[in-house]
């Protein structure tokens, strides 16, 4: 290992160090808890656990958006949690809630050079192509793949919210270099977004596979044990950037990662460029859906 690579390492492990070290580091959402706790009592109805979530509005307005986008094609408007309760069914819906209180655990104002409502609208539509690719290709889980889709990028807010300094730092670099986000975080502080992400969700004991494909979903050939969902999540991504929609700066320059060729047993490139742009309508509807 040369002189640069060590140094590397060294600052990725101070940073692991300093992250572990963060007192105020949020725990687990005390949403979440509760929510999962309701829900391990299996007296609870769509009422109780309604009137807990109906806590927090903020939450509710994001639930009621996400059921009623064209991802779940309902015949009817949702205009309650608890009728989103009875149509999505609890898991969905603690799947659901789990994700969203992860991004709002992390929300950030808005300035030159953050844009909640862009970093939102990217989460969704990811998670949303996500979970359309799951289901067309045959993966069992494809509500996993959806909150894969909402917290991929989780990193990025956590990187926005406790290294602010060193955040702006990296989007001037990139301004200034026209370098790339990942090798930019690497330069500055030493790890990345996705190690970053790894690292919540292992402090709140989420599900591995959450961890493993934030990790890995720029190279999903790297995932152990879930390069499906990871190389899911990659093609998801892929797209919001090579649509100009739903895309979110962090992914300026992003290629597609053509082991998700092999991965997801998608023949060739041009049948997987097919693929692409069969969704383009889907990802204009969604998002035009999710700005109302």
């Amino acid at each position: 290992m040369n002189e640069n690579n060590t140094a590397v390492e060294g600052l990725k492990e101070k940073r692991k160090k300093f992250l572990a070290g963060i007192q105020n580091l949020p725990s687990i959402p005390v949403v979440m808890l509760e929510v999962s706790r309701l829900l391990d009592n299996p007296k609870t109805s769509a009422a109780d656990l309604g009137k807990l979530i109906s806590k927090d509005q903020g939450l509710v307005a994001k639930i009621l958006k996400i059921a009623n986008s064209p991802l779940f094609g309902l015949p009817r408007k949702v205009s309650t949690v608890e009728f989103a309760i009875v149509i999505l069914g609890f898991t969905h819906i603690k799947n659901i809630i789990i994700a969203l209180s992860a991004l709002e655990t992390f929300n950030s104002r808005d300035d030159q050079y953050w844009n909640n409502k862009k970093f939102w609208m990217h989460s969704v539509v990811t998670a949303t192509m996500a979970k359309y690719i799951a289901e067309e290709l045959g993966y069992r889980k494809s509500g996993e793949a959806f909150i894969a889709g909402l917290l991929h990028d989780l990193g990025v807010s956590v990187v926005r919210q406790y290294f602010p300094d060193e955040y702006v730092q990296i989007c001037e670099y990139v301004k200034e270099y026209e370098g790339g986000y990942i090798e930019t975080e690497y330069k500055i502080l030493g790890i990345t977004h996705q190690e970053i992400g790894q690292f919540l969700c292992s402090k709140w004991n989420l599900p591995e596979s959450l961890g493993e494909t934030i990790l890995n979903h720029h190279s999903p050939m790297h995932s152990k044990n879930y390069p499906e969902l990871s190389a899911i999540i990659h093609l998801a991504d892929y797209m919001t950037q090579y649509f100009q929609m739903g895309e979110f700066y962090w992914d300026e320059g992003l290629e597609l990662d053509e082991n998700v060729i092999e991965i997801l047993d998608l023949g060739d490139r041009n049948y997987v460029e097919e693929l692409v742009e069969s969704y383009k309508d889907l990802v204009q509807t969604q998002i035009e859906a999710i700005a109302i």
